[in-house]
């Protein structure tokens, strides 16, 4: 059969409209540098950055904000939707840095902000929030310290991913997600000191479908927190130390308030800790819960309570004296967990009088201190147990 074959003037020009459909398919890139940021670790590039935000965030094509090599100062700013495409990228080859007063931006919630946005992704680059003044400021016992001001929230939004960011010292929480459907980070390192106070790793809160991968964090307090109305949650491959470990709450604060359900922590190590797994809840009334969450093949390297549910929270014994917590915690399954506390009692289920836990599930667990077994201690606590587990049960 004869092969027809075009001209050569109509192969050239084919070539061509499908090298204009490629860089039509590939959108915009929004430099700040364009728009007056200076990388000198000096200047106030603040309305640059806006600027080049407002740029990509308008564009009907996919837009990517790219930030270059070098040290760009910025003060807090919000970097808001709804955009007028759904792709949108930061992508940072550089560092972003907080202002060297530390109380320039440390009565801000957030020193970036992202709201409203639908398709953001956020890759590379470092979050300096040059917080070791402030620490030092609130752990002097100074009453006018600034509360600080979390290094990323992500809030009211949807389809994000996080590659490969790192924060460094923030003032408060490192990484917020508030509100948000179907987020997914990976890669991400988080690195404060552990005496840092309130300097949560990532903290995630009335948001669903949140994954959390290959990351490695090591701050002042709780390496990851989950808060009310958390659901559907998956974090594997997580390195924690120095921190609080991965706790779920503080639960119960509130008389109303959404419960936390289907969470998944695997494949995690907790090295010199003060918590391993976590359950925490304020003791006063509540219709909160906790509920369908595993812990599954997790290592404790020297850690303080390796497994711990707390349900009489009551810091500073204010607001909360003699009453019980009305959170309701249910079906939880520790599966695989080995390594050594420093501690005796390596597991303690402290449950609600009123509102015990059930369905409580140990199985294949082993904790030693001091290369001894180590102790279990439970209250108003139910469950089974399966396979080898030691500190003996006592549910």
């Amino acid at each position: 059969m004869m092969m027809l074959f075009p001209a050569p003037a109509v192969v050239i020009s084919i070539i061509i409209f499908l090298n204009l459909n490629s860089s039509i398919e590939a959108g915009v890139t929004v430099n700040v540098v364009s728009y007056g940021a200076k990388g000198d670790g000096s200047t106030d590039s603040t309305k640059a950055f806006v600027a080049a935000w407002a740029q990509a965030c308008g564009s009907k094509k996919a837009a990517t904000m790219y930030v270059p090599r070098g040290r760009f100062v910025v003060r807090s700013v919000a970097f808001r939707g709804q955009c007028n495409n759904g792709a949108i990228a930061l992508r940072m080859d550089g560092t972003l840095v907080a202002p060297a007063n530390y109380r320039v931006i440390g009565n801000a919630p957030s020193w970036l902000s992202f709201q409203h946005v639908d398709g953001l992704s956020i890759s590379g680059g470092i979050l300096d929030a040059k917080g070791t003044a402030l620490w030092a400021c609130k752990n002097s016992g100074n009453a006018n310290c600034p509360t600080g001001a979390t290094s990323l929230s992500i809030s009211n939004s949807k389809n994000i991913a996080i590659n490969g960011l790192t924060s460094l010292n923030s003032q408060m929480f490192h990484i917020v997600i508030n509100g948000c459907q179907n987020v997914k980070m990976q890669g991400v390192k988080v690195m404060a000191a552990g005496n840092s106070p309130n300097t949560d790793g990532i903290h995630v809160q009335l948001s669903s479908s949140v994954t959390i991968l290959n990351s490695r964090i090591q701050t002042g307090d709780d390496c990851v927190s989950i808060g009310p109305g958390a659901t559907n949650l998956w974090m594997e491959k997580i390195a924690c130390g120095p921190g609080h470990g991965i706790s779920i709450g503080s639960l119960g604060k509130d008389q109303n308030e959404a419960g936390v359900q289907n969470v998944t922590v695997k494949t995690a190590t907790f090295t010199g800790t003060q918590n391993g797994v976590r359950i925490k809840s304020w003791a006063k009334p509540s219709n909160g819960f906790a509920r369908n969450i595993l812990f599954q093949h997790l290592v404790m390297n020297n850690v303080q309570n390796p497994i711990v549910i707390d349900q009489n929270y009551c810091p500073g014994d204010k607001n909360c004296p003699s009453q019980v917590s009305g959170v309701k915690v249910s079906d939880v399954t520790y599966q695989d967990i080995h390594g050594t506390s420093a501690t005796q009692v390596a597991v303690k289920f402290d449950c609600s009088s009123k509102h015990p836990c059930t369905g409580l599930r140990l199985e294949q667990v082993k904790l030693t201190y001091k290369n001894e077994p180590a102790e279990a201690s439970c209250n108003h606590a139910g469950g089974t147990v399966s396979g080898l587990v030691q500190p003996a049960s006592c549910l």
